[in-house]
């Protein structure tokens, strides 16, 4: 470990730890910032809730696009190739907005 970096000691608690599910999830962005919003929606339903938002500045968003698409990259190495099922055009009411 360099004299820059120190070791940061993380906690998280019970319900954090727990987690949600989500199947949707809305991307918007200004000059300063980036709003993820992580959204569950439930099947045949017309109705999604926000369950946590993300607020973060753009090099952050930056480091873990590159942190997605690593672990992407592990995991397909180990588990192979993630396949995105293509459905029809009412399926797109549902997934990942760019």
């Amino acid at each position: 470990m360099s004299e820059q970096q120190k070791e940061i000691k993380i906690e998280i608690d019970e319900q954090t730890a727990n987690g949600l599910y989500i199947n949707l999830a809305l991307i918007s962005h200004n000059e300063t910032e980036f709003v993820l919003d992580f959204l569950f929606a439930q099947p045949q339903t017309a109705k999604a809730k926000v369950r946590s938002r993300i607020i973060t500045s753009p090099s952050h968003t930056k480091r873990l696009l590159m942190a997605l698409q690593d672990n992407v990259r592990k995991y397909e190495e180990k588990f192979g190739q993630i396949k995105i099922a293509a459905g029809p055009e009412d399926d797109k009411k549902v997934g990942f907005v760019m």
